[in-house]
């Protein structure tokens, strides 16, 4: 598979050497309007992601729910003892994330360990954990509808740039940058499949390539392994500042937390 997806990638790489002036501004002008990687998918994987009763997601979303009432760690306290109903108190809170928290870049994911160590005083969860993805899921799947409202502060300047310079640097053995796909071809085709502006508002997204619930910083690991590059860690600083980009790149379009896609 990661063969194939390197020489898909090498492929778009030569027809973007050799793409005519024309192209490009009919890909600039596509890519200047939002557009999910939804509005790519067949009728049968929107329906999947649209119906509750068959997004394999919303599985996640109902152990997130028992991880919300469980009381853990040496403190006794579950997610509930401090925050109340998961449907008011996190309406709206995965709109705003990454953000700066004590002078530190957080994810949710980040923030939700940070919970779980200073006020369960319990261990954190790791990356792509089945209890990390449902609680994440939960709490993202209550901003479902809401557009996504990251702003540039002087508080997140610094990493929102270096987010920026990360999705426009060029890495790997392939030497392509996360821009010359999501942003250049968007639109255009690799493999067949449709090239998506890449923008992250479904995450955690259920992926029927791998039958399971997935994180955003799962997919980025995908793309680098895919390019040949060297990935970066789980939860690190490098990974927090991509997703921060990234999602105020997508500012302002709705949250379809849990997605469902190919």
């Amino acid at each position: 598979m990661k063969q194939q997806l390197a020489l898909y990638l090498l492929g778009a790489y030569c027809a973007l050497l050799f793409t005519s002036p024309a192209v490009f501004a009919a890909t600039d002008a596509h890519s200047k309007k939002q557009q999910s990687s939804y509005e790519l998918m067949s009728a049968e994987n929107k329906a999947m992601q649209d119906d509750p009763s068959l997004n394999p997601a919303l599985f996640w979303v109902g152990d997130g729910e028992s991880l919300w009432n469980t009381q853990l760690g040496t403190k006794n306290k579950s997610c509930l003892s401090c925050h109340g109903d998961v449907k008011k108190s996190m309406r709206g809170v995965a709109t705003k994330f990454p953000k700066i928290i004590n002078g530190k870049l957080q994810t949710l994911e980040g923030q939700i360990n940070q919970c779980r160590e200073n006020r369960q005083g319990t261990a954190k969860l790791s990356y792509e954990s089945k209890e990390l993805l449902a609680l994440t899921a939960l709490i993202a799947s209550q901003s479902k509808g809401m557009p996504i409202a990251v702003k540039e502060t002087p508080a997140n300047q610094e990493s929102l740039q270096k987010g920026r310079d990360w999705f426009n640097q060029r890495m790997g053995q392939l030497n392509l940058s996360c821009a010359q796909c999501h942003e250049d071809r968007a639109g255009l085709k690799l493999g067949g499949s449709l090239i998506p502006q890449g923008h992250p508002n479904a995450y955690p997204i259920y992926r029927l390539e791998w039958q399971t619930l997935g994180s955003l910083q799962r997919r980025l690991r995908n793309c680098m392994s895919g390019v040949r590059a060297q990935q970066f860690e789980y939860g690190s600083t490098e990974m927090a500042q991509l997703e921060l980009f990234l999602m105020w790149r997508a500012r302002g379009m709705p949250m379809e937390s849990p997605g469902v896609r190919p």
